[in-house]
This record gives C-alpha cells, sequence and structure tokens, in this order.
C-alpha cells in the first residue's frame, strides 16, 4: 500500500486584497477565530495568538458545527508549551454579544459564518484557507507531523498578522 505524503504551503503572511490594513504597529482589540468544527484548527491559532500576546488581545474562538476537541491537537500544541485540554467547542451562536476587530475564517464554511456576521458587526474578516490535518490517514506519527505542520503555518501566519510588540514599541 502506498503512503500518502501531503506537502502544505505556507499561507500568505498578509490579508488578502480588499482587507482594510492595520495601522503599522496597531493590534486589535479583540480576534475571533473560526473554523469548521472548533475542535482544531481555530483553537490552536486562538492558542498561538494568545501565547504571544497574553492579555494584549480577546482572543475567542469559535466553529460552524461545534465537534469534540480533537487529541492530536492538543499533544501538538502541548509541545510548545500551550495547554488546550480544558478546550470546550463552541458554535458561532454561541457568542454573547461579543464583538470583534479580526475575524479570521480558516475554513471556507466558516468565512461564509464570519461574512453573515458582518451585517451586524463592524470588523476586519480575514480568509486564511487552512488545511484540516485531520484528513490525514497513517499511523501516529505520519499524523502528528500533519498537525504539528499546520501548527507552524499557523504560528508563522500569527505572527506575520499579529506582530509581538517589541521593547521599544510597547
Amino acid at each position: 500500500m502506498a503512503t500518502r505524503t501531503t506537502t502544505l504551503r505556507p499561507a500568505a503572511p498578509v490579508p488578502g486584497p480588499g482587507a482594510p490594513a492595520a495601522a503599522p504597529g496597531t493590534l486589535p482589540g479583540a480576534v475571533l477565530f473560526a473554523c469548521t468544527h472548533n475542535a482544531l484548527r481555530s483553537p490552536m491559532a486562538a492558542g498561538i495568538l494568545r501565547r504571544y500576546h497574553g492579555t494584549r488581545i480577546f482572543v475567542d474562538s469559535v466553529g460552524v458545527r461545534p465537534h469534540q476537541t480533537d487529541g492530536f491537537m492538543i499533544a501538538v500544541m502541548d509541545e510548545i508549551g500551550v495547554d488546550l485540554s480544558g478546550h470546550h467547542p463552541r458554535s458561532f451562536e454561541e457568542l454573547e454579544d461579543e464583538n470583534f476587530d479580526v475575524i479570521v475564517s480558516l475554513s471556507p464554511e466558516a468565512q461564509h459564518k464570519a461574512v453573515d456576521m458582518t451585517r451586524t458587526m463592524h470588523c476586519e474578516v480575514e480568509f486564511w484557507n487552512t488545511f484540516d490535518p485531520s484528513l490525514i490517514k497513517g499511523n501516529r506519527e505520519t499524523r502528528l507531523a500533519a498537525y504539528r505542520e499546520v501548527r507552524d503555518q499557523l504560528e508563522h501566519r500569527i505572527l506575520a498578522r499579529f506582530p509581538v510588540p517589541t521593547m521599544g514599541r510597547l
């Protein structure tokens, strides 16, 4: 049986055309990450942003159809010191009158819901189409490698979009 390998391309480090550009050196006050199930990609992204910005930015995550938290996601995030073992997947409908400056959707379904939200909320929406590593089949190490690749791509993209202030910019 042939082993299928998938190479994930790094996401572009800046928002796509039409996205409002933030002033240099400014960070949003609140960011929402959204994916299909809020079990893997969006909690990963939220955990990474919290790791670098702590309470400087309010961060949350949701999914279109919440599903059980993914154990491989918990494992690869633990490798970088981010504990997501207590994550409880939530839906867009469970958001309580929260306003966000930026919504980052990580799947096409989440992008559709995010755009719908802009009918009642003024915010920037960015689409970072992110591969779902749960689709990879194989042994544990093969699957963990796919999750690590997605984690690392999200980290790269997040640091490019939401840079960590240096001492001179605090």
